[in-house]
Formats: structure tokens, sequence, C-alpha cells
């Protein structure tokens, strides 16, 4: 996110995404459904493009991308 200029907003979404991972890092499959998270991840990341580069467009893509790479 640094490397975006996203920085700001890290900590700030690192607690928004608390709970949705293990402690060995691993996905909570068991707590929230893989779409839901990625929809509200996208949610977040449009927030940020918005407040950051004035911009949600940014983000556009991001669901599509993960479901389609990551939901077998």
């Amino acid at each position: 996110m640094g490397q975006l200029g996203l920085g700001r907003q890290f900590g700030r979404l690192a607690l928004q995404l608390d709970g949705a991972f293990r402690a060995d890092g691993v996905f909570a499959h068991d707590r929230l459904r893989f779409v839901d998270f990625v929809d509200d991840v996208e949610d977040m990341l449009e927030d940020v493009a918005w407040q950051e580069q004035g911009n949600k467009e940014a983000a556009d893509g991001f669901e599509e991308y993960m479901l389609r790479h990551y939901s077998g």
C-alpha cells in the first residue's frame, strides 16, 4: 500500500480486517465467506482511493480479480 501512496490508511484498514485471518495467517472461512470478505475489501479500497486520490475507480476490478484467482 505504501508503494501506491496509500500507506496513511494502512492502520485503519488493518483494524477492519482483524478477525478475517487466523493467527497462522490462514483465511478464517468458518467466520466469513470469502466472497463477502473480498466485497468488503473492495469497498474499503474504494474509500481509500477516494480519500487519497479522489478516484474510487482505482479499486475497480479488485473483486473480480480476487475471485477469479482464489475461489477455485
